[in-house]
């Protein structure tokens, strides 16, 4: 299974998901910083931008959507790497604007497994010229 080292916050307003996904990434050796809903996860992201390597964001969340917490990131770093997740069709993705060209997404359930390859290959992807 694909390890690291890298700091990765994880916004997810789903106490349980948040949980599992944080606990199995630390297993695997990358440090978590967790965020309820995307108004924390801009907030958290500000406070430690210069340590965060991947942003994981839930596509629909309250306060401030995946999107729109990513779109504010990037205003803060516009290189940072992001991870999108959700348990919603694909149509209701396409309607938050998730479907463009060069987004990560993964769905939701996933298992170990394909998040933490899915993770890595983020992490290892060379930055855009």
């Amino acid at each position: 299974m694909p390890r690291g080292t890298e700091t990765i916050l994880l916004a997810e307003d789903n106490n349980d998901a948040r949980k599992f996904i944080a606990v199995l990434l630390v297993e695997f050796g990358y440090k978590i910083i967790e965020a309820v809903d995307g108004e924390d996860a801009v907030n958290r992201f500000r406070a430690h931008k210069d340590d965060i390597q991947l942003v994981i964001l839930d596509v629909v969340m309250p306060n401030k959507s995946g999107k729109a917490a990513r779109d504010e990131i990037m205003k803060i770093q516009p290189d940072i790497k992001v991870l999108f997740t959700s348990g919603y069709t694909a149509d209701i993705i396409s309607s938050k604007g998730i479907q463009e060209e060069g987004i990560h997404f993964i769905s939701k359930p996933v298992t170990p497994y394909d998040l933490l390859v899915k993770v890595r290959e983020i992490l290892d992807q060379k930055e855009s010229l």
